[in-house]
């Protein structure tokens, strides 16, 4: 059964750091950070894949910085100079590939991050 457990979420004031943690039942292809806020659909915050290759959304970059433990099956996120809108549930994102064409992606329950002004 697949199993992405994430954690680190909270409450902080703007400027502040977190770190998100996210670990996974096994070891997949690619690995990764999206957020949602109510009314907004689930955007891309960073992933890491084939353990090499790094892509981050535009608004986080050289704020954000994704890395990735192999040998724990774990992604983080760590989150600095935060602004209030990063403020959203953040879910952990592992996706699987088969084949070129078959990718099967799979999605944690999401821990919530708030950013005060």
């Amino acid at each position: 059964q697949v199993q992405l457990v994430e954690s680190g979420g909270g409450l902080v004031q703007a400027g502040g750091s977190l770190t998100l943690s996210c670990v996974a039942s096994k070891s997949y292809d690619v690995m990764g950070w999206y957020r949602q806020v109510p009314g907004k659909q689930r955007e891309l915050v960073a992933t890491f894949t084939s353990g090499v290759r790094t892509n981050y959304a535009d608004s986080v970059k050289d704020r954000f910085t994704i890395s990735r433990d192999n040998g724990k099956n774990t992604v983080y996120l760590q989150m600095n100079s935060l602004k209030p809108e990063d403020t959203g549930v953040y879910f952990c994102y592992a996706a699987e590939y088969f084949n070129i064409r078959v990718r099967r992606d799979y999605w944690g329950l999401g821990t919530q991050v708030t950013v005060s002004s």
